[in-house]
């Protein structure tokens, strides 16, 4: 089965066809990401704006015929503008061509990059770590169909503080990508100078305003040099990957899975990946661990369609409704 899976959650505009739900038969991705590297974050109305500039080039990248089975849509969570563009566009297909559509929550969908270009898929259950955007999510996932809410972030997201660290540190948006490149200059390796918010906690709850607080602290009325982001990005970078690993491999130990997952745009944080690997042989944890290919971390259309096929509902295209707030546990 095809699927032709759209994202516009947020700054991306991509369209994918997936089949099965692991095979990629194409998978275009617009990022809009340099336009509001200027502005130092996004403005959602240019986000939209442009999206809807890009939408129809990308689709006419994706398919030239219609050769896939049914259409797969973000419906939430993100920006109101945003999503309305991916699902205009995907009612309209759906009644133009008369295909069903499936809508897909942004955040399940993460965790099926997964599932994409895998010798092996994943067993259940499986403890999910899911870092995406202003998202911090903790789940375990017993089947396809079952999900239970472990934890997640109380105020600011791991993705947010490593966003507002960065511009405190006077380092380029988006956050994330900008600290980890400095911090891999950083040679030293005792990095103790930023607190692990809730680490100790015997919950699975995360908290990352604290660190943004004492982050602010340390660097006001500093002179930031290149040697100062470059120490401070390791520092912030450390305490965040320190909390994330502290609390799944915690969920590991408590719930014993088979497997375990990491999705999101913060997956692909390269001192992360490594050091939750180095932990799991470390402590000798029984647990296999996935993480995404790079390219399917970010926002795209490929893990939509993914999701969609797992966990296919049809829904008329006259009933496809947008949810910004939309939770990882909420049902579309």
């Amino acid at each position: 089965m095809k699927i032709l899976g759209i994202e516009t959650s947020c700054d991306e505009t991509s369209a994918s066809i997936v089949e099965n739900g692991t095979k990629i038969i194409s998978n275009v991705v617009y990022s809009s990401q340099e336009m509001h590297a200027l502005t130092g974050g996004i403005i959602p109305e240019n986000a939209a704006r442009q999206q809807i500039t890009s939408i129809i080039p990308v689709l006419n990248k994706t398919f030239k015929e219609v050769d896939f089975d049914a259409i797969a849509v973000t419906v939430g969570p993100g920006l109101i503008g945003s999503l309305l563009v991916g699902v205009e566009t995907a009612r309209t297909l759906a009644y133009v061509f008369n295909k069903p559509i499936i809508p897909v929550n942004h955040l399940v969908a993460h965790i099926y990059a997964n599932f994409i270009d895998k010798n092996e898929l994943p067993t259940f259950p499986s403890i999910c770590l899911v870092v995406s955007g202003g998202h911090t999510d903790l789940i375990l996932m017993k089947n396809l169909k079952t999900i239970k809410y472990l934890g997640g972030t109380r105020d600011d997201a791991a993705g947010e503080a490593f966003d507002k660290t960065a511009r405190l540190l006077g380092l380029p948006y988006p956050g994330g990508p900008s600290i980890a490149k400095k911090a891999d200059e950083y040679t030293k390796s005792n990095l103790k100078l930023f607190p692990r918010p809730m680490i100790h906690d015997k919950n699975f709850e995360f908290s990352f305003s604290g660190l943004k607080t004492s982050v602010f602290k340390e660097v006001k009325d500093k002179n930031m040099t290149n040697l100062l982001q470059t120490k401070y990005a390791a520092e912030v970078q450390e305490a965040i990957v320190d909390v994330l690993i502290s609390k799944t491999l915690a969920a590991v130990i408590k719930f014993n899975p088979n497997s375990l997952l990491l999705a999101g745009g913060v997956s692909a944080n390269r001192r992360l990946r490594i050091k939750l690997t180095k932990e799991i042989i470390d402590k000798n944890i029984k647990v296999k661990l996935y993480l995404p290919e790079l390219k399917y971390c970010t926002d795209n259309a490929a893990v939509i369609a993914s999701a969609a096929f797992f966990n296919r509902k049809y829904v008329p295209w006259e009933n496809i409704k947008v949810n910004p707030e939309l939770t990882i546990m909420d049902k579309v």
